[in-house]
């Protein structure tokens, strides 16, 4: 586990430089589209990562989200709070771990009761780097943590 926080707090570090946030604690890109265009209620209708378009935008707090349909787009007017990631799609490992907003991979995820949770998974040092692993080994009180992360940011 060492291991793995080392090499987490070295990817965070390397993302704090990146245009990864808007300052309306949102995983953002350098456009302010929210979850890298993917179609947060999709994830709950389909249970897949969708990419959405710019076609059915929504914008909540700066950030731009993007659908798949005029229907998703209107379920996410309706309820914003239902579909929005936890952590404001910030990696939940990373905001468990150190309190990080740290980059996400929208492919990653998980849905737990209710809520949708966004993870790192990319390479780092030319070996694969999946932060959901570590997550489910110790969900509750990652999740806990998290939580507990998260509050502090959202002041």
């Amino acid at each position: 586990m060492k291991v793995v926080q080392f090499m987490f707090m070295i990817v965070c570090a390397l993302s704090i430089s990146a245009p990864s946030y808007s300052q309306n604690n949102v995983y953002t890109n350098a456009e302010n589209i929210a979850i890298n265009g993917y179609d947060v209620v999709a994830y709950f209708n389909t249970n897949e990562a969708v990419r959405g378009n710019n076609k059915h935008t929504v914008t909540l707090d700066g950030a731009h989200y993007f659908f798949t349909s005029a229907e998703n787009s209107a379920k996410f007017k309706a309820n914003p709070e239902k579909y929005q990631p936890a952590y404001g799609g910030y990696c939940a490992f990373g905001m468990g771990m150190q309190g990080v907003k740290a980059p996400t991979d929208p492919k990653t995820f998980k849905i737990r009761d209710g809520k949708l949770y966004l993870f790192y998974n990319d390479f780092y040092e030319g070996n694969p780097f999946n932060t959901i692993i570590p997550w489910n080994a110790n969900e509750q009180a990652m999740i806990k943590k998290a939580d507990k992360n998260w509050k502090k940011h959202k002041m």
